[in-house]
């Protein structure tokens, strides 16, 4: 009897591939070290792009049962000075709409384990690989246990124990921002408007948008890459209140003692050159974590799972599976879909520079605000152009199996 295919981390492309697999058929085994998949600030943003890996997944009438929001639009403020916005969808087919990562994973979990060749094991920690012949063949568990695998699927997140028990090296970007994240509760003016608000000024600069959960925003602090943080309590609210229009800084300081404490996220960039060894291949962040910018990490994480599931049904459905005929599979996944990754992360650093210039820079600041009503226009073309790859991704993805 084959082995069964091994993916570790039910994140979007762990789950959503394992899902794909069993229902057509094949033997999966998910396990996540995590018992409880609703850890803090994953992602929320579901782009066109990975909307559209949800039809191919057929997830589409799932998202409609789970905690989510559209998103109304994306505004720009500059010392004081509205410098534009622009409305979903953006020229797109669809907006971008807010959904609960945990909530989503959860019930993609819960329908894959209605299939007869799915088996879910949370809470188990894979410290290391099987190894048979230099290939890897299975993962060795916390627990002393070895569950063995026709394919290793490591999707295990940025800062993925398998990459490197592998040996597959991670080449990482330099990131020019780390973030500090913030919760408070929302004002009603963003449940008829939900804007995703970025707004810099003197003494910094933050993002703002009423996130999946009732009534909370969530609110991301630019940080210098390693910069210390000094200030606490009430002045984060004073912060957040002297870059914002009236109505927002006011709210800001009611709400001054609601403010959560803030997480810091050190942003991690980069690419594996190779994503694959025999036995064993690399998906989602484990293969290229991305920049929080533009929120691409799900996105591209559920078109790495309708990429990998088009050339891996074929072969493990039909006995094809040779060890040979993996490898080739899994570098023709790797060839797919790394033009659009470094695509995609070169935008996101584009955008991290041009942010940063314009936090360090107070005599651009003044430049860019005094001009706005002229610029702006402008400014707002440029900006969207830079958006549809990031938004509706370089070409479309179709599941084909």
């Amino acid at each position: 009897m084959p082995q069964p295919v091994l993916i570790v981390g039910a994140g979007p492309a762990g789950a959503c591939l394992a899902l794909m697999l069993a229902e057509r058929g094949l033997s999966v085994i998910l396990i996540d070290a995590a018992r409880d998949l609703g850890r803090r600030f994953r992602g929320e943003a579901l782009m066109p792009s990975g909307l559209a890996a949800l039809d191919q997944i057929g997830l589409t009438p799932l998202l409609q049962t789970l905690p989510g929001r559209p998103l109304s639009g994306w505004s720009f403020r500059i010392n004081g000075q509205d410098l534009f916005r622009v409305d979903e969808p953006m020229g797109s087919d669809r907006p971008c709409r807010l959904i609960s990562q945990p909530a989503l994973l959860e019930a993609v979990i819960a329908r894959a384990r209605g299939c007869q060749g799915f088996r879910w094991l949370p809470g188990q920690s894979a410290l290391g690989l099987a190894i048979e012949n230099g290939r890897v063949a299975g993962v060795k568990l916390a627990d002393g246990r070895t569950l063995a695998a026709s394919l290793v699927i490591a999707a295990d997140g940025r800062s993925s124990l398998l990459r490197a028990k592998a040996g597959l090296l991670l080449e990482q970007h330099h990131s020019p921002i780390d973030l500090l994240w913030f919760r408070l509760p929302a004002h009603p003016r963003f449940e008829a408007d939900n804007l995703f608000r970025v707004q810099l000024g003197a003494g910094g600069g933050f993002s703002v948008f009423h996130g999946t959960a009732a009534g909370e925003l969530q609110l991301g602090w630019l940080l210098s890459a390693g910069a210390r943080v000094e200030q606490s309590g009430a002045a984060w609210a004073d912060a957040f209140a002297r870059l914002s229009p009236d109505w927002l800084a006011e709210h800001f300081r009611d709400q001054a003692a609601a403010i959560s404490a803030p997480q810091r996220l050190s942003v991690r960039v980069g690419l594996a050159p190779n994503w694959h060894r025999d036995g064993l291949l690399l998906l989602g962040d484990a293969a290229h974590p991305m920049s929080p910018i533009r929120a691409q990490g799900l996105n591209m994480a559920l078109r790495d799972a309708v990429v990998a599931a088009n050339h891996l049904v074929p072969l493990l459905l039909h006995s094809r599976a040779t060890p040979q005929a993996l490898n080739l599979a899994c570098a023709a996944i790797q060839a797919e879909r790394e033009p659009e990754i470094r695509h995609a992360q070169a935008l996101q650093r584009d955008e991290a520079r041009q942010g940063e210039l314009l936090a360090r820079s107070p005599q651009l600041r003044r430049l860019v605000a005094g001009l706005s009503p002229w610029i702006g226009p402008a400014i707002k073309r440029a900006w969207m152009a830079r958006q549809r790859p990031l938004r509706d991704g370089l070409s479309p993805i179709r599941l084909r199996v």
